[in-house]
């Protein structure tokens, strides 16, 4: 059959006249119409999208279970007009019956918390208006963000359009090197292609580095596909996936597998065992190198958290590091668990008791800094190293601040040294 896992996916999920899906293979470059198996929005998309299903004239979303809004960029509420936006999207959900409606106390952020409530899973085609959606291709489904008006359509047929994308594979060879986690393979990969190097394909990830390499450690690099132009990011499922989902399913889902012969536009091979922890510097993610060759930079701010590394494999990163430390005078070290859950989790393990003795603050699951939202802006002239996913100038606050992209544990070592900095400078 000679399709990827990305073709596969969209072929199951073709529109028929029938109603029904799936009528065979789909070949890179066709237009299909594609039903959806999840269709999400936030505290900023959302309100944009339900005003355009308003114009639309229908009065019922095709299926409540299959739309799901989360408020989480900028809640809870940071001033009048996110609280109006916020209030807009509940009045929606109650409205509409959403069954998967997460606001304050049950929120979390939406890529770390779709994937822990079992909404998403293997095989399914996932649409967000948010452009991280890409997250869950760790699972093996293809996720891929749009626009609010994509996103208002969806929710009243239940499917959009799409064309089908090429696929680049990446194949990471070798054992990674300590400290060295999925952030440093998507940023030095990145680094590699450009910002630009995987645009409306989607990358594919394979290999033994990636087979020995987490579930926290995958999400994190689907996340950032986008951050490449990509239009998707995916793996294939395995023991690890499975085992995941397990326990989070409340619905039968289908693997997929890409053919042994599947015709990729580009087949990519990295030695995962030369990489080092890495950085990307302002103000392109695509400015990625390693730690050892950032030179002096002193940071004002560190930011842990976020859709890219809020979850508690990257907290226990961070507070192995900063235990028995001190976050250094004059740098505001911002820990950011990614839902509800992981911040109990980190709190029964200690680890919140670890970040607070250690100087940091901890904050209610959020989008927060990460977007120049709240909860960490930079003034100008600031610098802030972030787990985070995107260093655009004035991304999180003034447009004369800097930010450097890198995973928890040089983010968490950086804090106590107070310049950017190896983990093994602190902990050896």
């Amino acid at each position: 059959m000679r399709h990827t896992l990305a073709e596969k996916i969209i072929a199951g999920h073709v529109s028929r006249e029938d109603g029904g899906t799936g009528v065979g293979g789909v070949n890179p470059g066709d237009l299909v119409e594609v039903a959806v198996d999840v269709v999400l929005s936030n505290d900023i998309t959302a309100p944009i999208a339900m005003r355009e299903f308003e114009k639309l004239g229908v009065d019922l979303v095709f299926d409540p279970g299959k739309v799901v809004m989360v408020a989480d960029h900028f809640a809870p509420n940071k001033d009048i007009k996110s609280a109006e936006q916020c209030a807009m999207m509940r009045r929606f959900a109650q409205e509409q019956g959403l069954p998967h409606h997460f606001d304050v106390g049950k929120m979390g952020i939406e890529h770390v918390l779709l994937p822990e409530k079992g909404l998403v899973l293997p095989g399914d085609l996932v649409i967000g208006a948010d452009s991280h959606t890409c997250t869950y291709g760790a699972l093996g489904a293809f996720a891929t963000g749009m626009g609010s008006t994509d996103i208002a359509v969806a929710m009243a047929t239940g499917q959009i359009w799409m064309r089908v994308p090429e696929t680049i594979r990446f194949v990471y060879t070798g054992a990674l090197q300590p400290w060295v986690g999925g952030k440093d393979l998507i940023l030095y990969t990145i680094g590699l292609i450009g910002v630009s190097g995987a645009l409306y394909h989607a990358m594919e990830f394979a290999g033994p580095a990636i087979d020995a390499l987490s579930m926290a450690g995958r999400f994190t690099m689907a996340n950032m596909a986008i951050e490449a132009g990509a239009k998707a990011g995916l793996f294939e499922v395995d023991g690890l996936t499975t085992a995941y989902v397990e326990g989070r399913a409340k619905r039968d889902y289908h693997v997929l597998h890409g053919d042994p012969d599947a015709v990729y536009l580009q087949v990519v091979e990295i030695d995962a065992s030369m990489i080092e922890p890495q950085v990307s510097l302002p103000h392109l993610p695509e400015n990625a190198r390693p730690v050892s060759e950032v030179g002096n930079v002193v940071i004002d701010q560190s930011v842990i958290g976020s859709c890219t590394n809020g979850r508690l494999e990257d907290l226990r990163v961070a507070a192995g590091i900063l235990s028995g430390r001190q976050v250094h005078d004059g740098v505001r070290c911002i820990v950011i668990p990614g839902t509800q859950q992981v911040y109990l989790d980190a709190l029964r393990e200690g680890l919140i008791e670890t970040f607070i003795e250690a100087g940091a603050v901890v904050s209610t699951p959020t989008c927060g800094p990460c977007l120049g939202g709240y909860m960490g802006i930079l003034a100008a002239g600031e610098r802030s190293v972030s787990t985070t996913n995107r260093n655009f100038r004035g991304r999180m606050g003034h447009p004369d601040s800097e930010v450097y992209l890198s995973g928890p544990a040089v983010a968490a070592a950086s804090a106590v040294m107070g310049r950017i900095a190896h983990p093994e400078e602190v902990t050896r």
